[in-house]
């Protein structure tokens, strides 16, 4: 059967409290108390929609190779590059290799959906396909979205064989009902009156996409045991829920209050929750709005519970930080101008041509492994760093993405540039061998230890503003488990 063989997610550690973004707006937009309740995830400085992405694909893969991928997706609308396919920066990073289909899906907060709609229909005949969604969406200041979004990811490992979840069946409907948009040469999304969204969006395309998915599957919406649609207008959920006669507690959290609205992946975040708290045979349905609806069922399947990620959706929303600084959210977003100083002033050009010739070791993080002595080293070379060997040309390919570290020794620089200082950065040793001088990402002042166990996570390693590019590598982040620890 096809269906979902595995899936993962991706939320950022630092919560942004709403209500350090009422006090700081209020002056000027009194109405903004009314969503100053909770928190909302925000991206480091240093992550992006495809770190994000990177991540909750290593979630969804375990740590394991996947076998052969058919192709890789890659849905957001808040892509770094325009013109760059950035499901193919995802596909290296993974070191999924190169001879497999690669694309970005965007344009509607429904690319997610459709994304998964697609795979699924490929994976009967051509391979399993990797679907990452994720999100990190920018608004105006004092604007009530910037409230209500939050940013995510979510991957998907789609199939034959699928013992997650069956995939059932789906229906879409595709109509220019224009409830936001963003212009070519715009930064923000621009929104209509909420009341017409509700009515003429929601209340007649939802409820025609779920009658249609429920006539294809024969499935009666009274055993529906999950229904995920996501809405930032209160009790739209329920009322859709109500006109498709889909049972009130079947109903789930849009996790609103403690993450946020992701966007094109929120849907499909909130599936990931669902599968993580789904029982065999229970019936899911997801409805996917934007131009239309996107309406998806899938049936837990008996192997569901094996299938449990290593953080999933729950170990990531544990894994949290409050940040009340409203001030460094509008810095990580691009929305204030800080004085960098004379030690920002740096030309930070990318050599395409370095970039290309070194990308397994860049983006994938690939080092060496000796075939005569088993010495593993990062980066790879030409010749053995074991003293006892030497040998030349005997190195490997051998990934350290996956290694766990120890930091050996480390440093707060208050004197070097960063977006947030001070610059933390040390020599990290890998498990297996090998050694990296290493930036050190996700911690506070005094939060670094000599020993302290690190995991290595994809990032934005600089931004060059004066050409619009950005360059990843892997950062050192303290370990972390499902527990929240």
């Amino acid at each position: 059967m096809v269906g979902i063989i595995s899936y993962g997610a991706y939320i950022p550690r630092k919560r942004l409290q709403r209500q350090a973004v009422v006090e700081a707006n209020s002056w000027f937009n009194p109405a903004l108390k009314a969503y100053g309740k909770g928190e909302r995830a925000m991206c480091n400085w240093d992550e992006d929609s495809v770190t994000m992405a990177v991540e909750a694909a290593r979630d969804c893969l375990g740590g394991e190779a996947p076998g052969e991928l058919a192709g890789v997706y890659l849905a957001t609308t808040s892509a770094p590059f325009k013109d760059r396919q950035n499901a193919g920066i995802l596909a290296t990073a993974l070191n999924l290799g190169d001879e497999l289909m690669t694309m970005d899906l965007t344009g509607s907060q429904r690319a997610g959906t459709t994304g998964l709609i697609n795979a699924l229909k490929l994976a009967s005949s051509d391979g399993n396909m990797l679907v990452a969604v994720a999100e990190k969406r920018r608004t105006k200041a004092a604007n009530p979205q910037e409230l209500m979004y939050g940013d995510g990811a979510a991957a998907f490992v789609v199939g034959q064989n699928a013992d997650a979840a069956e995939f059932v069946g789906a229906k879409q409907i595709s109509v220019d009902f224009i409830d936001h948009y963003k212009g070519d040469t715009e930064e923000f999304d621009y929104h209509w009156e909420e009341r017409w969204i509700r009515d003429e969006g929601y209340m007649k395309l939802v409820p025609r996409a779920l009658e249609g998915l429920f006539a294809e599957t024969g499935v009666a919406p009274g055993d529906v045991n999950h229904f995920i649609m996501p809405c930032l207008i209160r009790r739209v959920g329920d009322m859709v829920a109500k006109a498709a006669g889909i049972p009130g507690d079947a109903i789930r959290d849009t996790m609103q209050a403690a993450m946020g609205e992701a966007g094109t992946a929120h849907a499909l975040v909130m599936l990931a929750a669902t599968l993580e708290e789904a029982k065999p045979g229970e019936i899911i349905v997801i409805a996917g709005f934007g131009q239309g609806c996107d309406a998806l069922m899938f049936r837990a399947g008996d192997g569901i519970e094996s299938k449990r990620p290593g953080m999933g959706v729950s170990g990531f929303m544990k894994r949290r930080v409050a940040e009340g600084n409203y001030n460094k959210f509008l810095a990580f977003n691009g929305l204030t101008t800080l004085d960098h100083g004379l030690r920002g002033e740096v030309d930070r050009q990318t050599a395409l041509t370095a970039l290309y010739r070194n990308k397994e070791m860049l983006t994938a993080l690939i080092g060496g492994k000796c075939r005569k002595c088993g010495t593993v080293q990062f980066p790879k070379s030409n010749v053995c760093v074991s003293p006892n060997c030497g040998e030349f040309h005997s190195q490997d390919d051998h990934p350290f993405a996956n290694i766990p570290a120890t930091v050996q020794s480390w440093t707060a620089d208050n004197l070097t540039y960063a977006v947030e200082p001070p610059q933390h950065f040390g020599m990290v040793v890998f498990q297996e061998g090998g050694r990296l001088m290493s930036d050190i990402t996700d911690v506070d002042v005094g939060g670094v230890e000599v020993g302290m166990s690190m995991r290595m996570m994809f990032r934005i390693k600089e931004f060059d503003g004066q050409r619009g590019f950005t360059r990843y590598f892997w950062k050192a982040a303290p370990d972390f488990t499902k527990d929240g620890g």
